[in-house]
């Protein structure tokens, strides 16, 4: 499901910018892993993108994401 959601609700929106989010899988705590790709690796706005785009849509789902 969480893939699912990635796939569906939050790549397409962060290939809009140029940019791309690969999963790469939980962390022992239950928090989701993801990489970023592209121009979003270095851009100011990555944190934010995590924190208010990615973390809202799947936080219902995760317990975070790093």
């Amino acid at each position: 499901m969480i893939k699912e959601l990635l796939e569906t609700d939050v790549r397409p929106t962060i290939m809009e910018d140029g940019s791309d989010i690969e999963h790469r899988g939980f962390s022992d705590g239950g928090l989701l892993r993801v990489k970023w790709k592209e121009c979003c690796r270095g851009c100011s706005s990555s944190a934010a993108t995590l924190k208010w785009g990615i973390e809202r849509i799947l936080i219902p789902e995760v317990k975070g994401v790093e």
